[in-house]
């Protein structure tokens, strides 16, 4: 009752008014083309999700009419969010999804993804101010009426539309470059009827807009965009950001007891609650240039860091760990470049990918007492990348990434370095196999096929994906998302073994 008093009570001033009305992450949410019935949208801080009403005619012929929450954007983007309509009796024609438009004026050049009440899902646009809409480049029926995720991309001219299931890879269904659209633009979600005579309600969640840059873009080199910190629920794929930032942070740890995150900013170590707020930084001594490999002991009480060191090869990134409330950091190894990743069960050993001069330029993974022992070597490739290492919480295995059998997928061995064997076989770079507490799941990084499997770098198209711990079947995408380098190198996981916590990127490039 108190929802819906407040749902018509935002409609009425929205009626008073033509100033602009924020909502969530859009600048204003207004009713185009003047529809018999207003619509309107209403966020939810506490899940971070939209409920969007509309009425109109249809998005259609030389004019529309819909209610649209938007905000202003330049250059090239991804708009990726699930969506659902909320009625689901009598399907018709009435559609949501995301719209690019050139103005707020009801003939307006546009590009919109759609999906329909009665499964249709289609790319459509207007070419020009005052046309007709072109008919649907593709036309694709979906026999469920669930939800959907839909990602609408600009790349200059071409805008292609993605669409999935939930727990599945995106596939294209539709592509133009046949719009000349100006650089700056506004994008956001809509609702239509289809009908003038009553309003229809969708809801749409994860919604995500992300400012990308050519993939030509070298992150360490041309510049950075500003970070997301998200936790995602890993069985129903619910997301919500905690923290933003402008600059670089990267690779978040779940602090023991749920009292927060840990994450690494401009060299630093920072923690942050989950209600977000101002990070606190961790005193590490010496340690002053740490990197994204980052780890907490099972038992709460040590951090793991990577930090370099000046004059030394490669960067020089050495492993030392501390207490986990911060002091002067003990050294593990004086031999670099060494990247941590997991630490043992009993908390008296560390697991790591370094490169050794016996090895040329490879990496490989390595284990070693943080007492002083030496180390020793568990993987023995001659050429590509070891890399990852990350122990199970039953203290049995080592997870890990690995290029022996061509592409990156993901490996197992037991803690001496024998029965290596491959659990991943797809078409994509598989990173980073994060063991849930409870072993039962592996939360993993994908990226394309289109890069190097030995690197993993900023600013691409990325997923995490999620499968058993015993391998088999397809793994399933629990999130879509624009990082790759510092999304989640290190263990990220819960203590309940329900969420995760990753780094998204967008925004404008920052030196």
């Amino acid at each position: 009752m108190k929802k819906t008093f407040l749902f018509n009570l935002f409609l009425f001033s929205s009626i008073l008014t033509s100033a602009q009305n924020p909502v969530g992450i859009f600048s204003n949410h207004v009713d185009i083309g003047k529809p018999k019935i207003a619509g309107g949208t209403i966020y939810n801080d506490e899940d971070q999700s939209y409920n969007i009403k509309g009425a109109g005619y249809n998005i259609w012929f030389g004019r529309d009419e819909f209610h649209y929450a938007y905000k202003k954007i330049k250059g090239d983007f991804i708009l990726t969010g699930n969506f659902k309509i909320l009625n689901t009796e009598n399907p018709v024609h009435r559609k949501t999804g995301w719209m690019v438009r050139s103005s707020e004026d009801e003939n307006a050049t546009h590009m919109t993804a759609a999906i329909h009440d009665d499964g249709l899902m289609a790319l459509q646009w207007r070419t020009i101010q005052g046309a007709y809409m072109r008919d649907p480049q593709d036309e694709i029926f979906s026999k469920k009426r669930t939800s959907e995720i839909i990602q609408l991309e600009r790349l200059g001219k071409v805008f292609i539309m993605r669409i999935a299931n939930p727990g599945e890879p995106l596939q294209e269904v539709g592509r133009t470059d046949a719009i000349d659209m100006p650089d700056e633009v506004l994008v956001g979600i809509f609702m239509c009827s289809h009908n003038p005579e009553i309003v229809e309600e969708a809801k749409a969640w994860n919604v995500r807009i992300e400012q990308t840059v050519p993939d030509s873009h070298n992150g360490y080199q041309d510049g950075i965009l500003g970070s997301k910190m998200e936790i995602i629920n890993v069985f129903d794929g619910k997301r919500k950001v905690v923290y933003e930032d402008k600059g670089r942070f990267e690779a978040p740890n779940w602090l023991p007891n749920n009292k927060g995150l840990l994450f690494n900013q401009s060299g630093k170590i920072y923690t942050i609650p989950f209600s977000g707020g101002t990070p606190k930084m961790i005193n590490t001594g010496v340690a002053s240039n740490n990197n994204n490999d980052h780890v907490i002991s099972f038992d709460g009480k040590l951090l793991g860091i990577s930090s370099h060191r000046d004059g030394f090869p490669e960067g020089g990134s050495t492993i030392y760990y501390l207490p986990i409330i911060g002091g002067e950091p003990k050294i593990v190894t004086n031999k670099t470049p060494s990247y941590l990743h997991g630490w043992t069960k009993e908390g008296k050993q560390v697991v790591y990918t370094a490169q050794r001069p016996e090895s040329g330029s490879t990496y490989n993974i390595y284990k070693k007492r943080i007492d002083g022992d030496k180390e020793i070597q568990l993987t023995h490739l001659t050429k590509g990348l070891a890399d990852g290492p990350e122990c199970s919480p039953d203290g049995k295995y080592i997870y890990y990434n690995s290029t022996q059998s061509g592409t990156m997928q993901l490996w197992r061995m037991l803690m001496d370095g024998s029965e290596q064997t491959q659990l991943t076989f797809d078409e994509y770079n598989n990173w980073f196999a994060h063991v849930s507490p409870d072993n039962k799941w592996i939360a993993f990084l994908s990226f394309p096929n289109t890069i190097d499997p030995t690197d993993h770098p900023f600013y691409k198209r990325v997923m995490i994906r999620l499968m058993p711990v015993s391998g088999g079947g397809a793994p399933r995408v629990i999130a879509y998302l624009y990082g790759g380098q510092g999304t989640m190198n290190t263990r990220s996981w819960s203590p309940d073994s329900k969420f995760i916590a990753f780094v998204s990127n967008s925004g404008p490039i920052s030196k």
